[in-house]
């Protein structure tokens, strides 16, 4: 995409290699440069259209039934005449590669710490005039910047529109940043939250919300959250009852899709029985239909049936 608009991307992105950085400001600068490198060849609706559509296929050669995506459509917005325009592009993108791969897809409006709260407000009320298509309402970037009570109005606009709350916490930062987020911005599921581990109490509280955990591995180990795969806390969650929603969050950048972290606990010692666990918590955490959820999670029972490794 890049040779096509005369733009250079750097060598990192298309060298097939993880991003690694140390969990401090300067290391998510790295990331974030990056990740701003990758965003300059979606210059417009075509490009826009083309990282939907990839993304949803590269999930159904996977086998994947579900995926929910995230954008903040002011990214966009500059090249396609407007936030209105850049998310109805996306949620348009969506379905036309739902329908073609049959995978299904539900899309998030998500804000950024690092701007202004009020364009979170309005981000929101975009969101909430789509509500019969968006899923959710995220914030994104460092934890560590802005002030996350700024950003309630916001979270309340949604949440009145019936949007459930979806943002990151607890990955660069611990429990008291947590304990943040769950007061103002009441999160049905927590974008990571692994360092919720680090407080059985508080972990057990968010348990007891019925608050799930997006949780992605190579993420928290390529941000240098965790010295390696090991020492992420999947365990831990999992033995407090908590609902863990396996994903990949950046595979561009990570080098690391939704197949491949399964793939990676499995060499932890996870057994079927516990990777279908985690398959039907990654069901049960998304917004989709009762009806596709019921026969996702048939499925994997249907699979763990079939020839289970219980060792």
């Amino acid at each position: 995409m890049g040779r096509e608009r005369g733009i250079r991307v750097p060598a990192s992105l298309v060298d097939d290699k993880a991003f690694s950085a140390e969990a401090t400001a300067r290391g998510w600068f790295r990331f974030q440069r990056q990740y701003d490198s990758a965003r300059k060849v979606v210059r417009d609706e075509a490009a826009m259209r083309r990282v939907v559509r990839e993304a949803v296929a590269d999930d159904a050669a996977e086998g994947s039934r579900r995926l929910e995506i995230q954008v903040d459509p002011t990214s966009y917005a500059p090249f396609v005449g407007g936030i209105t325009p850049a998310l109805e592009i996306v949620l348009d993108a969506a379905a036309q590669a739902e329908r073609e791969t049959g995978v299904s897809v539900g899309v998030i409006v998500a804000a950024s710490r690092i701007r202004h709260p009020l364009e979170a407000r309005t981000l929101a009320r975009l969101a909430a005039r789509y509500s019969d298509r968006v899923v959710g309402f995220g914030l994104s970037n460092d934890e560590r910047r802005g002030s996350t009570g700024e950003f309630g109005a916001a979270f309340r606009i949604a949440r009145n529109a019936g949007i459930p709350a979806v943002p990151h916490g607890g990955e660069l930062l611990g429990p008291e940043h947590v304990r943040e987020v769950m007061r103002e911005l009441a999160p049905r599921r927590l974008g990571h939250g692994v360092r919720t581990s680090e407080d059985p109490r508080l972990l057990d509280e968010l348990v007891a919300a019925g608050v799930a955990f997006e949780v992605c591995p190579a993420s928290n180990v390529s941000l240098g959250v965790y010295p390696d795969l090991s020492r992420v806390p999947v365990d831990t969650l999992l033995a407090h009852g908590a609902q863990v929603a396996l994903g990949a969050d950046d595979p561009l950048l990570f080098g690391s899709r939704l197949l491949a972290q399964y793939e990676s606990l499995r060499a932890l010692g996870y057994n079927d029985s516990r990777l279908a666990a985690l398959a039907e918590g990654s069901i049960r955490a998304s917004f989709a239909s009762d009806a596709q959820k019921r026969e996702w999670l048939a499925g994997v029972a249907s699979w763990l049936s079939a020839d289970p490794q219980q060792d």
